[in-house]
């Protein structure tokens, strides 16, 4: 049974630490970057790609050329490990454990707070997708589905109902139920 409890997260008021500056750090730092331009972000490695670094030019990053040290997850919200070396990515868990704090270790389900799903953004329209860790690649596919099926002007059907939505008088319950009805058309019937 898939226990995960899908939330969305302000990620432009959270402070995130990627540990590796190499190719899964950088694919991790775009990832987040995709969903959250503003975010500030520490990427902690001795060596970091080009890459990165030029990204670092056009986004709130702050580059650390070091090694892991716990000293390093003060004021961090969440981390995500993404070193070649299992022995760092285990001590960075151990620490943010200590700390209460949660961390995704790329390609380790089992030392995982929290996944990195695939991600469908429409306008303000966000949809994630998660394998439950099993298959990303599974994941990344449906993803494609969903942004070919998905329609481009779901921004304007979203606006629209936000105005509708702020025009209607009545209680919690009356509004919902009005908003029922007119996105009930979505529902194919059978």
């Amino acid at each position: 049974m898939n226990t995960l409890f899908p939330i969305f997260l302000k990620a432009d008021q959270l402070k995130f630490l990627i540990i590796g500056g190499g190719n899964v750090g950088l694919e991790k730092l775009e990832a987040l970057l995709k969903n959250a331009p503003n975010a500030e972000i520490t990427i902690l490695a001795p060596i970091i790609k080009r890459e990165i670094e030029d990204l670092s030019k056009n986004h709130n990053l702050t580059l650390i050329y070091e090694p892991f040290d716990d000293t390093y997850l003060e004021n961090i919200d969440i981390v995500i490990a993404g070193t070649d070396s299992k022995e760092v990515n285990m001590q960075a868990r151990i620490e943010c454990k200590k700390r209460k704090i949660l961390i995704n270790v790329a390609d380790t389900p089992d030392l995982c707070d929290f996944y990195l799903g695939s991600v469908v953004s429409k306008g303000d329209l966000k949809i994630g997708i998660s394998t439950n860790g099993k298959s990303p690649t599974f994941a990344k596919r449906f993803r494609e589905i969903l942004e070919d099926i998905l329609p481009d002007n779901l921004q304007e059907t979203l606006d629209n109902l936000q105005s509708i939505r702020n025009k209607l008088k009545g209680d919690f319950t009356s509004k919902v139920e009005k908003l029922n009805e007119i996105t009930k058309i979505m529902k194919k019937e059978n």
